[in-house]
């Protein structure tokens, strides 16, 4: 069948809209009508070249969608139902056999290399059948997509999909980094280095656990007020202050148990690890081609500090995706107040401004029929 996707030809291209050849649906797959999909910073690295991937592709990893075929070895999902995607994994390593499917032996096989991925074939081309790569087994920025079951949360019919697809990546790595690796004590003290998609994730996350103080930081005010609204007890402007100085004072000279770095910049990377407390941990989340340097001596050894390495938040999606959905329910995790719509068209509006700051998480409306009984407000309106 046909697609109509949004295809990066070469490195730093915006997106072409492009009529692809899609595969039909095998053994262990589904066919999605894509409803929605988040633009997420690690399109926009692999569409600039700061990372290295195959081209052309269709990027998109945080997409939301309708099945309407399944594959004959699928055995939980069946044609109507609505559902969230997020990374493909193998199933039988021991990660996944585990608990930690994000640590695949095969996850950057099936989700980030220039390979077919498990299906073993690859489901797009174009009319000269040229291979077209995706992101993540999705290929999500495309009308209709072929994913693999283990990619697929399922939602309650009365779930609005237009808002779930950044569940899957930003919010899921920003949930899952402090509910599954720094899983700190309550009353325990958090400093937040960006305040994006993953940093007020986190943030929301840590006022679930019971943080205090928690401490945003970050060289937009604007975004800054957003991190007070949702629950950051201290701001730091670290383009107008002294980070570590500041810290220091809010935490009478004994520093923070926990920080998390989404910023991705060498210097706060470093400063997020200077910051800790006797014994504290550090996750740096952001996906970088910069190198740090730390002494790991003063830094770490000294102070009995840790570092974690985190992948989409060490999270099973089956299980964490769910939960966010009911403490966002329940005005616990209230993601939509970073939320700003776009038409697919204007996929390219979207990716500058989610480089730009401009909109925290932009999210593509892939079908404009959905729920059109409930009119959503695009930022252009």
């Amino acid at each position: 069948m046909k697609t109509k996707a949004a295809v990066v030809n070469a490195v730093n291209d915006n997106y072409k809209f492009e009529s692809l050849d899609l595969n039909k649906v095998g053994t262990n797959q589904v066919l999605v009508k894509m409803v929605a999909s988040g633009v997420c910073q690690s399109d926009e690295t692999f569409r600039i070249g700061k990372s290295e991937f195959p081209l052309p592709t269709v990027l998109g990893h945080e997409g939301a969608g309708i099945i309407q075929e399944v594959g004959s070895g699928v055995k939980n999902f069946e044609v109507g139902d609505q559902v969230v995607m997020a990374y493909d994994y193998c199933g039988h390593c021991s990660s996944c056999r585990t608990g930690y499917p994000s640590l695949c032996d095969h996850y950057n096989e099936f989700n980030v290399s220039d390979g077919p991925g498990q299906s073993g074939e690859y489901k797009f081309h174009n009319e000269d059948g040229t291979i077209v790569h995706d992101l993540q087994a999705q290929g999500a920025f495309s009308t209709y997509t072929v994913t693999n079951e283990n990619n697929l949360i399922k939602v309650d019919k009365d779930a609005d999909l237009r808002k779930l697809g950044p569940l899957g990546c930003g919010f899921l790595t920003g949930f899952g980094t402090i509910t599954n690796s720094l899983k700190p004590e309550t009353s325990s003290s958090i400093a937040i280095f960006g305040t994006g998609t993953v940093g007020l994730s986190a943030l929301m996350t840590a006022v679930i656990e019971g943080c205090y103080p928690i401490i945003a930081v970050d060289i937009h005010d604007s975004r800054l007020e957003i991190a007070k609204e949702l629950g950051a007890t201290h701001l730091i402007n670290s383009k107008n202050e002294n980070l570590v100085e500041r810290i220091d004072e809010i935490s009478n000279g004994l520093g923070v148990n926990y920080s998390v770095d989404t910023t991705g910049v060498p210097e706060v990377i470093e400063s997020s690890i200077t910051v800790l407390a006797i014994g504290g941990e550090s996750a740096p989340v952001a996906m970088t081609g910069s190198k740090t340097q730390i002494n790991t001596t003063q830094e770490l050894l000294l102070g009995a500090r840790k570092i974690h390495g985190v992948k989409m938040g060490n999270a099973v999606p089956q299980l964490a995706i769910p939960k966010l959905i009911e403490y966002f329910k329940n005005g616990r995790f209230p993601f939509d107040k970073l939320l700003g719509f776009y038409r697919f068209e204007e996929i390219n509006e979207a990716a500058a401004d989610s480089s730009s700051g401009e909109t925290i998480k932009p999210i593509i409306i892939i079908d404009e029929e959905y729920r059109k009984e409930n009119p959503i407000e695009y930022k252009n309106q």
